[in-house]
């Protein structure tokens, strides 16, 4: 591992596809995802972050242009934190039209590469835990609500419980050297 600090290619993907089809990277089945157990997922996704956080090379890239595993918990954290305000307008608003998120400007403004393990724990934890709630908070004819992504593309609540939990899985993937050993 490499303490190393390059800078990390923008992602400029555009990940709806995940809606769809499995990922080939990471495995996720969007199919598989049962919306009521939205909130439970993204809980139990913190406790593994909490676990990756207490590893000792959790502050090291694996390469010099790749996040490091705390870089990677910022990134969940503030998607977590993004999400949390999307699925409060779409429950609460007709129809939101979301503003663009540019993860990279958010890594770069927030200094990711300079946040430490300990201090991010706590934030990541607590930002799971208010977008759980919110989850948690959907009644049944509430998940057909809609709102769109400043690309145009079309959410329902479930659609984006199902892509924001991607998101989540995949970021595991990102990081499973650090829990192989």
């Amino acid at each position: 591992m490499t303490t190393e600090r390059a800078t990390i290619e923008p992602d400029t993907k555009d990940w709806t596809w995940v809606l769809e089809t499995s990922c080939p990277d990471c495995g996720f089945e969007p199919g598989a995802v049962d919306r009521a157990t939205l909130g439970a997922a993204i809980r139990e996704d913190a406790d593994f972050w909490t676990r990756v956080l207490d590893d000792p090379r959790a502050g090291s890239r694996p390469a010099p242009a790749v996040w490091s595993p705390t870089e990677y918990a910022c990134h969940v954290r503030d998607v977590h934190r993004v999400f949390a305000g999307r699925v409060e307008r779409l429950l609460t608003e007709d129809d939101p039209l979301f503003d663009n998120w540019d993860q990279d400007e958010t890594a770069v403004a927030e200094r990711y590469d300079l946040q430490r393990a300990a201090g991010v724990r706590p934030d990541l934890v607590a930002a799971a835990e208010a977008v759980a709630g919110w989850y948690d908070r959907v009644d049944d004819d509430q998940w057909e609500r809609p709102g769109r992504r400043s690309n145009g593309s079309l959410f329902t609540v479930e659609t984006l419980g199902r892509y924001h939990l991607h998101d989540l899985v995949h970021h595991r993937w990102d990081v499973r050297w650090i829990m192989a050993g």
